[in-house]
């Protein structure tokens, strides 16, 4: 996204805010990044049930995730992630 970027990235990238994300974890199935916030957009990479990622933006019910600063990063619906602890 050319409007957000991840806070620790702020000292390489250009953006016109900055994001300290929200660690959450992935729910109780893997889920496949989106490229937009579309159930029919292209698929990014694919993360594993469980695992840590950190939620930048949330839109509707539609969550900006990424797997780290370095990403992959993409969109999911919010139902897929654990409730917050």
């Amino acid at each position: 996204r050319g409007d957000l970027a991840h806070i620790a990235l702020a000292g390489r990238y250009l953006a016109a805010h900055y994001v300290i994300p929200q660690l959450r974890h992935v729910g109780s199935e893997a889920v496949t990044l989106k490229i937009v916030m579309r159930d029919d957009a292209d698929d990014g990479a694919t993360v594993d049930a469980g695992t840590e990622i950190e939620l930048l933006d949330c839109a509707g019910d539609w969550a900006w995730i990424a797997c780290g600063p370095e990403g992959p990063s993409g969109y999911v619906r919010l139902s897929v992630l654990a409730p917050s602890e």
